[in-house]
């Protein structure tokens, strides 16, 4: 577990290793810092969720690079443009393959990530 990424309120952890896969759970835009949830729009809170993912992986000895799978989970699906504009910043050509569900998310949440890495 890292203080770098928001505590885990309910009853799951970061983080799970099973072999060398690395499954992250659902990461929503919170500051780990503050423990609330940022208020700024989608592109914030994606970059928001994805440093939260980033620093899970980097404690665990993985980076996003060795992501291979993604599921994102909007609050709108009216969010996809704006919310794929920042996504795709932070991974290298190398997509991990994804899912892009719109649903309900926590009030005042546009957006959750979860992952799966995997590194050799």
């Amino acid at each position: 577990m890292t203080r770098n990424a928001p505590v885990p309120v309910g009853s799951y952890s970061q983080a799970v290793k099973a072999g060398k896969f690395l499954f992250v759970s659902g990461q929503l835009a919170i500051d780990p810092a503050e423990g609330k949830l940022i208020p700024e729009g989608i592109k914030d809170q994606t970059r928001r969720a994805l440093e939260n993912m980033r620093a899970i992986l980097n404690a665990a000895g993985y980076g996003l690079e060795d992501v291979v799978q993604t599921n994102v989970y909007l609050s709108s699906m009216s969010l996809f443009k704006e919310f794929n504009s920042e996504y795709s910043k932070h991974f290298d050509k190398n997509f991990p393959a994804r899912v892009t569900v719109g649903t309900e998310l926590l009030q005042g949440a546009l957006i959750e990530i979860s992952a799966i890495a995997y590194k050799e």
